[in-house]
């Protein structure tokens, strides 16, 4: 079940834990969510170790490269050991400035703090 023969991609990136049921990584590769060595990969395409496998899970792409090729899916700690992870880290997430808070019960804003307001989130 493990070694260096070619595997399809769609069975090693549910072996490796990257989607929750097999069905699912078969439709991530039909969609053309996965990509084998920069090309885009039907499900039956295989894999060997070295090639480089790019999915998008859950809108972010993941890079990873293959090491070992897995057909039955094992623990998280040996499917961490069939792959690479060379995903850059995720941008830093911006600051967005607060929201005004206004005092419950306070009532509808007069026409001074309803221009306040407008001015503080840019309209």
């Amino acid at each position: 079940m493990v070694g260096d023969s070619p595997v399809r991609v769609d069975a090693w990136l549910w072996a490796v834990r990257q989607f929750k049921t097999r069905s699912s990584a078969t439709s991530a590769c039909r969609a053309g969510h996965v990509r084998v060595n920069g090309e885009r990969a039907k499900a039956a395409q295989t894999v060997r170790p070295g090639d480089e496998v790019r999915v998008r899970v859950e809108g972010f792409d993941r890079m990873l490269i293959v090491r070992q090729t897995l057909v039955k899916r094992v623990s998280a700690t040996v499917a961490a050991t069939a792959l690479e992870d060379r995903t850059p880290p995720p941008p830093p997430r911006e600051t967005v400035a607060l929201a005004p808070v206004r005092e419950r019960g306070a009532g509808r804003p007069t026409k001074r703090e309803r221009r306040d307001l407008e001015r503080l989130r840019g309209r």
